[in-house]
């Protein structure tokens, strides 16, 4: 399923998809140039996750990829609840799904390996958004391969 949405997936982030899907990680990638889905301005990537809820596993695997914005705008907290999330993203959300509220209440971590995918000269991963997965988890499993902290 990932192949359809992403062109190039690096042994490192496989790793990560293994160690953390399903679960709170969303990782961007270069999307696949066959991938016909208005998201937006992209710059050629797709933002991909498996998240670990029940119904939403089954809807995925009844229906496919789903193209579906995060639970949030820019900059603000992420929705806990659809309530929350209706009342952020108003009707720029054609349909939500309701399963009660987030069992962990945490936003996922966000993370870029499109320079790492793209096999980018001194490429790494950049942390986005830190969340369900923590920087340091991620440079147990990275290493170098993860930008160092802001600041460090």
């Amino acid at each position: 399923m990932l192949a359809a949405l992403v062109s190039e997936v690096p042994e490192s982030i496989e790793q990560l998809i293994g160690e953390f899907w399903p679960g709170g990680l969303t990782i961007v990638l270069p999307s696949q140039p066959s991938l016909a889905w208005d998201l937006g301005e992209t710059h050629g990537t797709v933002a991909v996750r498996m998240p670990d809820n029940r119904v939403t596993l089954d809807l995925i695997q009844d229906a496919g990829p789903l193209a579906v914005s995060s639970a949030n705008l820019t900059g603000r907290p992420a929705a806990t609840s659809v309530l929350e999330a209706e009342r952020m993203l108003r009707s720029s959300v054609k349909v939500y799904l309701d399963d009660g509220p987030s069992s962990t209440g945490v936003a996922s971590t966000i993370i870029d390996a499109t320079a790492l995918a793209r096999r980018e000269k001194d490429a790494r991963v950049r942390v986005l958004r830190e969340g369900a997965v923590s920087t340091e988890r991620l440079r147990e499993l990275l290493g170098d391969s993860l930008e160092p902290d802001v600041g460090a």
